[in-house]
């Protein structure tokens, strides 16, 4: 219980630690990175070795086991210092590459264990799925630690992707805000996408994170936050980033560079016109503060930026997606010789030089009305909640 009274939450990471036999029998590999820790924050792999657990490998996602790399990029596989247990590098490595490198670890089942944020686009969903994949072609089990969703689980926005515009940034027709915890996301794949890739489903088990519930966000849960990524430095980021991350389609800067990332956006050319114009819209539970910043890396580094940060006033209205697509559609009205698409994404596979908006919404629907100067708003409608687009069953937590 946390020292504010709150439900204490147990992830499945812990469950696993207290009952090692949970993984099933054979030799586990750990795919983690320094988000798997325990609710004390020691870190999982160490923890389940002193437990008794058969740990054989660890496998890394992107930004690497430690999340010292910036997006796009990954650790070199080595050994880990703590473990010696031998790292292998999963970030861009798909398809039979992946399958023989799963075979090459010796493991008799994959253990995922890795904190998302409830983004269709944040990459570490699809190291599960590409895994999912190959433990499927290649006989080795998965096992889900699983780990709260920390957006809540009642609501879902965006479109389903269209699978014509698959990559790395989604694989798969799910929304943008998806509304699922990832042994919850794990199961609607594998009785969907992964057969259709693998020619059957995993054998899969999710250990499930004893006390969530639906309506808790991750301030709710008791549990400490460690950030995912280096840009996703606190829960107040992940709130921000279902909408905010599509000005990585952009000519903007989404905040990178900055201690505020996905709360900030702002180019050169913005002027004092863009704060007054989106309080105009009058957007349920957020606020538009004018700003100057200058990034210290990324898009537009060290160059006097001008444009706007987001003040949530009332999480349980604010529609992230909502909210950036309507900013979006400002952006275009006010600076319609200035503000442009990003062709590059700065190194995520299977963009093909395409419009990587396109990519982030899942079809091009999205770039097409607002340069078309059409309303976008209706194009952010979710399929439905969580449980009606994925299926009741595969729901874990009411």
């Amino acid at each position: 219980m946390s020292a504010a009274g709150r439900v204490a939450v147990t992830p499945g990471i812990a469950r696993l630690h207290a009952s090692p036999g949970l993984a099933g029998p054979g030799r586990l590999g750990l795919v983690t990175n320094h988000t798997g820790v325990l609710p004390d924050l020691r870190p999982a792999a160490p923890a389940l070795l002193e437990a008794g657990a058969r740990l054989v490998a660890l496998f890394g996602p992107e930004h690497g086991l430690h999340g010292t790399e910036q997006a796009g990029e990954s650790e070199a596989a080595q050994a880990d210092p703590t473990t010696g247990l031998p790292v292998h590098d999963t970030y861009r490595c798909s398809g039979e590459r992946l399958d023989r490198l799963l075979v090459d670890s010796g493991v008799d089942a994959l253990v995922y264990d890795l904190q998302d944020i409830g983004a269709r686009f944040y990459t570490y969903v699809w190291t599960m799925f590409d895994l999912m994949v190959s433990a499927a072609r290649t006989g080795v089990r998965f096992v889900v630690a699983d780990r709260p969703n920390p957006l809540g689980g009642l609501v879902s926005e965006g479109p389903l992707l269209d699978p014509a515009w698959a990559s790395f940034v989604g694989r798969a027709a799910v929304p943008v805000r998806h509304g699922l915890t990832c042994g919850e996301l794990a199961r609607h794949l594998n009785a969907s996408a992964v057969p259709q890739v693998a020619g059957s489903a995993a054998d899969l088990t999710v250990i499930e994170a004893a006390g969530w519930r639906r309506g808790m966000d991750a301030g709710a849960t008791g549990l400490p936050w460690v950030a995912p990524s280096p840009n996703i430095p606190a829960s107040t980021t992940a709130t921000f980033y279902p909408g905010t991350c599509l000005f990585e389609g952009t000519n903007l800067s989404e905040g990178r560079g900055t201690t505020q990332p996905f709360e900030i956006v702002g180019a050169p050319y913005i002027d004092a016109r863009f704060a007054p114009s989106l309080a105009e819209l009058a957007l349920p539970g957020v606020h538009f503060r004018d700003l100057r910043y200058v990034p210290t890396f990324h898009k537009h580094a060290g160059r006097p930026l001008r444009g706007v940060q987001l003040h949530v006033t009332d999480r349980e209205v604010f529609a992230p997606v909502r909210t950036a697509v309507a900013m979006l559609a400002t952006l275009r009205r006010l600076y319609p010789g200035d503000f442009d698409w990003r062709t590059s994404d700065g190194g995520v596979e299977g963009t093909d030089h395409r419009h990587f908006i396109d990519l982030l919404w899942g079809s091009d629907r999205l770039r097409r009305a607002v340069d078309a100067g059409e309303d976008p708003l209706p194009l952010c409608d979710p399929p439905a909640p969580p449980g009606r687009w994925a299926g009741d069953a595969v729901l874990l937590y009411s």
